[in-house]
Parts: structure tokens; sequence; C-alpha cells
């Protein structure tokens, strides 16, 4: 209880000793906050660079690449300028990203059937991937040589993928590549690696 000293009230020690303890309190307080919010912020910077710089994240949008991929599946890219026969890539064309396999490299001699089936040099592609063959929407000259520093790439759903089969989007450039797809994180049910 407070002392009445001269008309005024004084408080007592113990009062004196709460009200510090109170105001040490929100003192800590505030810094609590400010210091989760600047660790909250740096993770998030973090988090950005890593999946601009290193892992891009991607959608799946449309069935070009069924069934490997399905529409709406999240999965991470790894930037890189390496790629093999067989890796399925995003990259970049009319400001979207598509997703598509790689099916030949620079100097390649790609050839493709009438019922669809693939030769990369005069030699058959095993396509464990591919459910159903099909020339699909092809108005090149066959067979085909990929250009220097260019990748010539097909969807794994033959007949409705528009890809390096179609002169409209053509060889994909390295320079148009944002990764190899390497990781499905959506749905949880299809967690794990891309073959």
């Amino acid at each position: 209880m407070s002392r009445r000293k001269g008309g005024q009230s004084v408080p007592t020690l113990d009062e004196l000793r709460s009200e510090l303890k109170y105001e040490r309190y929100k003192v800590d307080y505030r810094r609590t906050i400010r210091s989760t919010i600047s660790i909250l912020i740096t993770v998030a910077a973090a988090a950005v660079l890593v999946s601009f710089l290193l892992l891009p994240v991607l959608r799946i949008y449309g069935h070009s690449m069924t069934p490997t991929l399905q529409d709406g599946e999240i999965t991470l890219a790894a930037r890189g300028s390496e790629f093999r026969t067989g890796e399925t890539v995003a990259f970049y064309y009319n400001n979207k990203i598509l997703v598509k396999r790689v099916i030949a490299g620079p100097g390649d001699w790609v050839d493709i059937d009438e019922d669809g089936t693939v030769y990369v040099n005069s030699v058959k592609l095993d396509e464990p991937y591919v459910s159903e063959l099909s020339m699909g929407d092809c108005n090149i000259e066959l067979p085909y040589q990929v250009p220097e520093n260019r990748w010539f790439v097909m969807g794994d759903h033959r007949s409705v993928s528009i890809d390096s089969r179609n002169t409209a989007v053509g060889c994909v450039a390295e320079e148009q590549i944002v990764g190899r797809i390497i990781f499905r994180v959506w749905p949880l049910k299809a967690f794990g690696m891309v073959k």
C-alpha cells in the first residue's frame, strides 16, 4: 500500500519493485519481438535466395509430362549446365516456364518413326517414362541435327506435347534452361525424386 506524505501518495518499496519488474518485462518483451521478427526476415530472405539461385520451386501446369508429372504438382529444380538424355528440365519459353525431357544434346541427330519411336544417332531410345508413343505435332524435317549449345526436348505425353518436334518451340538454348527437375514436394503422397 502506498503511504501518504504531504498530501501525495508515495509508493512502497514492494510497489516500486513490482513496477520495475514490469518495466523490465516490457523491455525484454519488445527485444524478443524485434529479435524474432529479424530472424524471420533473415530466414525468409535466405529461403528466397536459395529458391532463386540454387533450387527454384516450380508448379507443373498442363498434361504434357504425364504420367511422370501431373498438373498442379510442385517440384524443385537444380541449376546447372550439364544435362543428360532422359533428364527432365524446366526452361523459359514466351514468358512461361515449360517442363520437358532431354532427348538429345548439341550435335546429336534425332529421328522419329511414324509410330513415334525415337532414335538418337541411329540408336533407339529406351523410354520407360513414355506410356504411349506418338509422332505428335512434328513439323521439322527428320532426321534432325540439334544445333550447337541447344537441347532437343520432348514431353512424356507425346500426343499432346508441343516441344522440339515443332518449330514453334524448337530446340532449347542453354541460357533458357532454369534447371533440372529433381524433386517433387507436393502432393505429399507423391513426395520424392523425379525420374
